[in-house]
């Protein structure tokens, strides 16, 4: 994770002083490479303090990650209309990285190597991973499409010329549920919390599309923000008690679904909205809201061991 981190700072700092574009694909696809391994060795990391507690807190974890994208977008405004250059600005947050990763190295857990189940088998797909993977993917889908369509949402459909709120809005609100969704778990399980999830996206979707609004489209993408926040981190602490697999590798895997369905999911919506309009390309996130149900079941019938509340 250390290392990692050390690669994303270079790589920033070289995105901001390229000045070919041989050396701005490499500086793009070193930061790609760091940032899929600090995502892969921190919920690694996440899983193993989760199990020396009694209670939940895996959802902080992404509810604090929420948060600084929250920080990011607000610090990146300050910075841009400061007119400072994006090589100043992407070396200020390089060096507030390195800063924070020197802080935080002390505190993480050593040896946290599992003695088994760190190779990617090549066999029959695992019905545990495939499960939790479509479950990312979903909701990557919809997390995916909502960071880069809300604001163009409130633009084009709402008709409102502040359109980051859209976006600010989900991710508040993404932020504020991720912090709630622990204590959800041990009160209602996690099951019936992915039938909340799904109802969630589906109903604020369904909002915003049937009713255009300025304020109802606003509580559309608030609960879109609540359904999707809690999904990816339960299905990552789900993916720790893998009985083939270790956590690190089992989340490497997963975390491959949700690529994908982060890769998929914005340009989904373009060619529909292109084809139809936008407003119709937005039930793509509706539809794939609504399948949490359906993958969650067969999950869950697979696995009776965390049926009930925990």
């Amino acid at each position: 994770m250390a290392v990692a981190f050390v690669l994303l700072s270079i790589s920033l700092s070289l995105i901001g002083f390229s000045t070919k574009t041989f050396m701005l694909v490499a500086s793009i696809c070193l930061l790609a490479f760091s940032f899929r391994i600090i995502n892969i060795a921190m919920n690694t990391q996440a899983i193993k303090l989760q199990k020396l507690f009694d209670r939940k807190i895996n959802g902080s974890f992404h509810g604090v990650w929420s948060t600084g994208g929250i920080v990011g977008v607000g610090f990146s405004t300050l910075l841009v209309a400061m007119n400072i250059s994006i090589g100043i600005h992407l070396l200020i947050v390089a060096l507030v990285t390195l800063f924070t990763t020197t802080l935080s190295y002390r505190f993480l857990i050593s040896n946290d190597k599992s003695p088994s189940g760190n190779k990617l088998i090549l066999s029959k797909p695992d019905p545990y991973i495939v499960y939790l993977g479509l479950l990312v993917f979903l909701a990557s889908i919809c997390e995916g499409g909502m960071f880069d369509w809300s604001g163009v949402y409130f633009r084009e459909v709402v008709k409102v010329e502040l359109f980051t709120l859209g976006y600010l809005t989900f991710m508040i609100f993404m932020a504020l549920s991720r912090f709630a969704s622990d204590r959800l778990v041990e009160r209602i399980g996690m099951p019936r919390n992915y039938m909340l999830s799904a109802s969630f996206i589906f109903t604020g979707v369904s909002l915003a599309v049937l009713f255009p609004g300025f304020w109802l489209t606003m509580i559309g993408f608030c609960l879109v923000g609540f359904g999707t926040a809690s999904v990816i981190p339960m299905t990552f602490q789900l993916a720790g008690h893998s009985t083939k697999y270790s956590p690190g590798m089992a989340i490497s895997i997963i975390a491959t679904y949700s690529i994908v369905g982060m890769l998929i999911g914005p340009p989904l919506i373009g060619y529909i909205a292109h084809a139809l309009n936008l407003r119709s390309a937005f039930v793509i996130f509706a539809f794939a809201g609504l399948m949490l149900i359906p993958v969650s079941r067969l999950f869950f019938r697979l696995d009776r061991s965390v049926d009930q509340p925990v």
